[in-house]
């Protein structure tokens, strides 16, 4: 899951690293992103995600993020700017844009801050959804991270189709079978 952000004015106050900000907190903020400025979500399915790696399907999450508000603006950035060490460029077949990355910059730059909140209260919510269908993972609570409570349930219930077969318990689950 990725976001892509073009910031209103004036923008909105507070904006910070994602992972930095109470849940509360990103959520009135994405709260204002979305109805003042221009946001996309790029999302690439479990799949997608075992067949590329993480790695190829963040490039490509960020892919479709820039393109679908590209499609929505109705027109090209100048920049793109990218949370990290590495932009898209080369490294997924779709991405046209110049981009700049920025290590740490979704504390460093208000617009990839924007992003990361979008795309982390998007992805905290389909987990929450997923809770509802797959109550023993406990992904209301660890968003599908590998807390103790979902490997144990990853044992006791198995792999949903929800989960990545390239994640590593998965992946020795379905080995010792």
């Amino acid at each position: 899951m990725a976001g892509a952000v073009v910031l209103c004015k004036p923008r909105p106050t507070g904006l910070d690293d994602s992972k930095k900000l109470s849940g509360k907190r990103r959520g009135e903020l994405e709260a204002v992103i979305k109805r003042r400025c221009r946001w996309a979500v790029g999302v690439v399915e479990v799949e997608e995600i075992d067949r590329l790696n993480i790695f190829g399907a963040t490039m490509l999450a960020m892919t479709r993020a820039v393109a679908a508000l590209c499609a929505a603006l109705g027109e090209e950035p100048h920049e793109v700017l990218i949370d990290g060490n590495m932009t898209p460029m080369g490294r997924t077949a779709d991405w046209r844009w110049q981009a700049r990355a920025i290590v740490g910059g979704d504390a460093l730059e208000p617009s990839i801050s924007a992003a990361s909140i979008i795309a982390k209260e998007h992805r905290d919510r389909l987990m929450r959804d997923l809770a509802e269908v797959h109550p023993h993972y406990g992904w209301e609570r660890n968003a599908g991270y590998g807390t103790a409570q979902h490997l144990e349930a990853l044992r006791l219930h198995g792999p949903t189709p929800h989960h990545r077969r390239s994640f590593a318990p998965v992946a020795q689950l379905e080995m010792a079978l």
